[in-house]
């Protein structure tokens, strides 16, 4: 049996430290393994939306989106098809090489424990991409002997099958998981303006990982590969792309006891790659939408490596000192045949980018008090590229070296209350993508710009928090100002397809207030939520984008709640409930896309130990959920049922 109001102090790493609740300075939430499974949407950055503030750059979801759709946001920042948020999973950065968007239906479902989301920057010890903040994919681990099997299937054809099996033998363990999911989608477009070329938009997606390890003593050492394949349709019969990715990585956790210099110390090695082929078709769409014609074909290869060290050390009892340093390499290709009024040309060229940092973290906790201090350096490199159609041309470089400090305070005014302060510099380098390679979704086409330069973040935050038996509240206010954010300008709002051409804006700034809360207020049920107030608008402008306008795609209001309770005799019954102010689709704020609110649910029963059924319902209501006007008007998913079982032989893996 579940007691849910068996609460405890959630240990956190966003300082790569453990801290507790009412000890940290910086605003985090946690997606435990409960609420992972127990929530409706079966990707993953539809269960991050559980979170406020959260949001993909269009509120669609994965499993119909363009791949350039699918950046991250955190604190009302916004991003274009990159992200201003880093997403890592054991250290290891997960947010595309090439172009800095999230593969959502990369990690086996089963093979994720929790979720840790760090709000704020965090580049002082993560590096480029950490502005809006950190998202944590924490794995499991194998631990036993055991296997499970998980399967559902709903409406629109969406399936999802998972099968996890784990192996553990004295020193030794090792796990095996993998699936498929997809869906035949939807049109996005709306029913009075679609046209003959309007077809649904769907993924079909396959995935899997391999893992082993050894604990010898105080030495953990480790080896795993995963692969991801999918194929998606973007709304047309000619917009297509198609993903696969190989990912490997080796390393060790040393962890010796005793005394002298190394005794009680934490040391963590990684050394990881990846391999990504990518491609992508872009089309011309006729005004009534009834013809479209082929005008590019893309391939984009990469290739990237990287090594991560950083190792802890408690100097005295209140006084913890480490130190790390990483390096990630990638190169990448870029070969396009672009096709206009029947003849062909081409586009062939490769780069390579490099970043490589070192940091240190003092943290001292001197009776109520937690005192951090960090800082990094960073080396950014763009070099070697060069375009060789229609002729050779040596592509420009930027060198950049970055210096990212972070201070926080914390106090405990009681054993129930804390007070604590945090202030940051952040960086975020343009990626490849940005500088060389155009993006299309739907009729908005985005060009690149090779003369960007890497956005500057200065923050702050203040906050205090509470923590009873019955559960915990936080409450923040933020300020974040970004120079020289690169933004997709509109540069030609008659053509078709629209035309944008990212560029450095002068200055954004996103200021506001969050409110987490967790209760427990029965044994047999929770409740937990957030509401985030974001005043996020440009101060520094040009164009169509002049100070005064709002971020593209970043709401002022957000707010989610999510009910849960569970009776052994009956089950568990979930609702997750969100809402979203109105924001706009465009930089001239001409594009209003209203607010809306969506009610999701879940509800299971154990028949034994062995066997569960659930059901989950998204968009319970079957809302029209506005995702974006280019000029045309797309919609988000509608209500979608599905059904399904978990078989479970042995100990759950989460």
């Amino acid at each position: 049996m579940i007691d849910l109001s068996d609460h405890q102090t959630v240990t956190i790493t966003a300082y790569r430290t453990p801290l507790g609740d009412l000890e940290n300075p910086s605003s985090t939430r946690v997606l435990t393994p409960t609420d992972l499974q127990e929530s409706a949407p079966i990707t993953l950055d539809g269960q991050l939306r559980l979170i406020p503030g959260a949001e993909t750059f269009r509120r669609s979801s994965s499993l119909v989106a363009n791949p350039s759709s699918q950046g991250i946001s955190l604190r009302g920042l916004g991003s274009t098809s990159a992200s201003r948020t880093l997403v890592t999973e054991d250290d290891i950065p997960l947010n595309d090489a090439f172009a800095g968007w999230i593969h959502w239906e990369e990690l086996p479902e089963l093979s994720i424990h929790s979720v840790e989301v760090v709000r704020g920057g965090a580049s002082d010890l993560y590096g480029s991409s950490a502005i809006g903040g950190v998202i944590n994919v924490l794995p499991v681990r194998p631990s036993a002997n055991s296997a499970e099997l998980t399967s559902s299937y709903g409406s629109e054809n969406t399936y999802q099958d998972n099968l996890f099996l784990q192996g553990k033998r004295g020193a030794w363990g090792a796990l095996a998981t993998g699936g498929v999911l997809g869906t035949d989608g939807f049109i996005q477009t709306v029913p009075y303006e679609r046209g003959s070329v309007d077809v649904p938009s769907n993924v079909h997606a396959q995935n899997g990982l391999l893992f082993l390890d050894h604990q010898q003593g105080a030495l953990r050492v480790f080896v795993k590969g995963s692969a991801m394949n999918e194929a998606r349709g973007n709304g047309t019969p000619i917009q297509q792309n198609g993903t696969r990715i190989w990912r490997f990585a080796g390393g060790s956790d040393w962890t010796p006891a005793g005394g002298g210099f190394f005794g009680g110390s934490t040391t963590v090695f990684r050394a990881y790659g990846s391999t990504e082929h990518y491609r992508q078709t872009f089309s011309t769409i006729a005004t009534n939408r009834n013809s479209e014609i082929l005008n590019r074909f893309a391939r984009t290869p990469d290739d990237e490596m990287g090594l991560v060290l950083h190792w802890s050390k408690p100097l005295r009892p209140d006084l913890v000192f480490l130190a790390g340093s990483d390096t990630h390499d990638v190169r990448a290709g870029d070969f396009e045949t672009v096709i206009k009024s029947g003849v062909k040309s081409y586009v062939n060229l490769h780069d390579r980018q490099r970043q490589t940092g070192t940091y240190a973290e003092l943290l001292w906790t001197p009776g109520a008090w937690t005192i951090s201090a960090s800082g990094r350096i960073d080396w950014f490199n763009n070099f070697d590229g060069q375009q060789f159609l229609p002729t050779v041309t040596t592509l420009p470089q930027i060198s950049q070296h970055v210096f990212d400090p972070r201070i926080g305070i914390d106090r405990k005014l009681s054993e129930h209350f804390a007070l604590s302060a945090m202030g940051f510099r952040a960086f975020r380098a343009p990626t490849a993508n940005e500088l060389y390679r155009s993006t299309q979704v739907g009729s908005l086409l985005t060009l690149p710009n090779n003369d960007l330069v890497s956005e500057r973040a200065t923050g702050w935050e203040t906050g205090i928090a509470m923590q009873q038996k019955w559960g915990t509240v936080r409450a923040s206010y933020f300020w974040t100002q970004v120079n020289r954010p690169i933004t997709a300008l509109t540069t030609c709002s008659t053509c078709n397809p629209i035309q944008l051409k990212r560029e450095n804006l002068g200055q954004i700034e996103s200021r506001g207030v969050s409110v987490d809360f967790e209760a427990h207020p029965l044994t047999w049920m929770a409740v937990q939520g957030g509401y985030q107030f974001t005043n996020a608008d440009v101060t520094k402008g040009t164009g169509d984008a002049p100070a005064g306008n709002w971020i593209p795609q970043v709401p002022h209001q957000m707010g989610s709640a999510q009910l849960r309770a569970y009776k052994p005799k009956i089950g568990t019954l979930s609702l997750q409930a969100r809402m979203s102010g109105h924001q706009f689709d465009d930089d001239a704020n001409t594009y209003l896309l209203h607010s809306y609110f969506k009610l999701d649910t879940y509800a299971s029963h154990d028949f034994g130990k062995r066997i569960e059924l659930f059901t989950s319902a998204e968009n319970l209501f079957d809302r029209s959920i506005e995702v974006g006007r280019t000029p045309t008007l797309t919609l988000g998913n509608p209500r979608t049922i599905r059904g399904g079982f978990n078989l479970k032989l042995g100990p759950s893996p989460r």
